[in-house]
């Protein structure tokens, strides 16, 4: 089997794992357990709160052994934790049991990154060329997860509890540490042999933090930690918007097939995907996530702006597709410039400082905080209707608008960085 299968099957599953309980976690919480805001919001932190510390301790790890089998033991025991979930019906401890499970998953995202790039350019293969035709596999097996869970949870498919959506992404976790330890290539960082007095900050993996030394990384970092915050936002909340009846009756196409209209964002995301090596290489990667701050900006508001309507329909599948400029030109393309600015010997270690600000602090402030505006400014007392969208001037997706727009002005203003067309040409053949 020749690397580039191997990495596709890697990315498909990595992410299928991912896509089969995320998107439907809110309509479990609020729907199917009757949480309110604050208690989902905590919930859905579990990822953030995870990513704190796990994939940098991990990454470390990796740079130290085989990151691939560091990979493939972590898969293995985040599908083994998921397969406790569905007997949890109390927020507190499905809080604690799902943090677990993330402990073991987040790390894997910048780890999959690691491996992908290390591999290609083991092979004389410049990532940024190679790596988001085989990474857009990932956004297939996240949407295929997502459908595979529809069906399984509609009326219209086996109608079964939410729940059943842990079930499957733990089998596919468990299939993907297997496949790992079987077929992925080695990848560990050869010694050179010289005998040099290593420093603490060597002996314990804590060189990737050095890279906050530097003003444009750090600021980079920072800005990440802002838009990781933006990022959780629709994930956090899009499904419960489409399936709120409040706003889109039950029977409603919108009601009805809301993770199928949310996977719309997803197919967006592998045609955005194939297009970062021309945007990169093009415009830098200060231009590129200026694009992708625009798109969150437009992402938050069409949704502020849709109702149950023709127009408003069409409001949100435009979202919809604004979404994978959004997500991808950030995720995907933040990673590559992690890669360009980081040495071969730290990459892993670096990768989880990338998720540490995104996916760790960002994503823990996105969630707690947003979850309790939500229910303290957005949420009517009596009712418990959420004010998502219009007629509401003031709703949900309009605040995450002007907060996404906020960051926007400010990281124009502050990153300073000097494109260098000809750093994407390295490696290639």
């Amino acid at each position: 089997m020749n690397l580039r299968l191997r990495l596709t099957i890697m990315n498909f599953l990595q992410f299928f794992v991912w896509g089969a309980w995320m998107m439907t976690l809110a309509s479990y919480g609020f729907k199917e357990r009757g949480w309110d805001g604050a208690q989902f919001g905590l919930v859905f932190s579990t990822m953030g709160f995870a990513s704190l510390i796990m994939p940098t301790l991990f990454g470390i790890l990796a740079d130290k052994w085989k990151a691939n089998y560091v990979y493939a033991i972590l898969h293995l025991i985040f599908g083994i934790t998921m397969c406790f979930l569905p007997l949890i019906n109390l927020p507190m401890p499905f809080f604690w049991v799902l943090l677990v499970a993330m402990c073991f998953y987040m790390p894997t995202i910048g780890l999959n990154n690691a491996i992908g790039f290390e591999a290609l350019k083991i092979e004389g293969k410049n990532p940024t060329r190679y790596f988001p035709p085989i990474r857009v596999w990932g956004t297939v097996g996240f949407i295929a997860a997502m459908w595979f869970t529809n069906w399984f949870t509609k009326e219209w498919g086996m109608d079964f509890s939410i729940k059943v959506s842990f079930i499957i992404s733990a089998t596919g976790a468990i299939c993907l540490s297997l496949f790992s330890f079987a077929l992925l290539p080695d990848i560990k960082k050869e010694k050179d042999g010289r005998n040099v007095q290593l420093s603490w900050i060597d002996k314990f993996g804590l060189r990737a933090f050095v890279l906050f030394k530097q003003k444009k990384m750090a600021i980079f970092f920072i800005f990440s930690l802002f838009l990781g915050a933006a990022l959780q936002l629709t994930n956090a909340y899009g499904d419960a918007f489409l399936q709120d009846v409040s706003v889109f009756p039950n029977g409603s196409i919108v009601n009805n097939f809301s993770t199928i209209i949310l996977s719309i964002s997803q197919i967006s995301e592998t045609l955005f995907i194939l297009a970062i090596p021309f945007f990169m290489r093009r415009f830098g990667i200060k231009k590129v996530m200026l694009f992708s701050m625009c798109a969150w900006v437009l992402r938050f508001a069409l949704f502020g702006l849709a109702g149950n309507s023709v127009q408003g329909f069409g409001l949100i599948v435009a979202s919809c597709i604004v979404y994978g400029m959004a997500f991808d030109f950030f995720n995907v393309s933040g990673a590559l410039f992690v890669q360009q600015n980081t040495k071969s010997e730290i990459q892993s270690s670096a990768q989880g400082v990338f998720m540490l600000m995104t996916n760790g602090i960002g994503a823990v402030l996105g969630s707690i905080i947003a979850g309790k505006v939500i229910a303290i400014y957005f949420t009517d007392n009596i009712t418990g209707i959420i004010s998502w969208n219009l007629p509401h001037i003031t709703n949900v997706w309009f605040a995450f608008a002007a907060y996404a727009l906020v960051v926007t002005v400010l990281f124009a203003i502050i990153f300073k960085y000097k494109h260098h067309p000809e750093d994407f040409v390295r490696f290639e053949h």
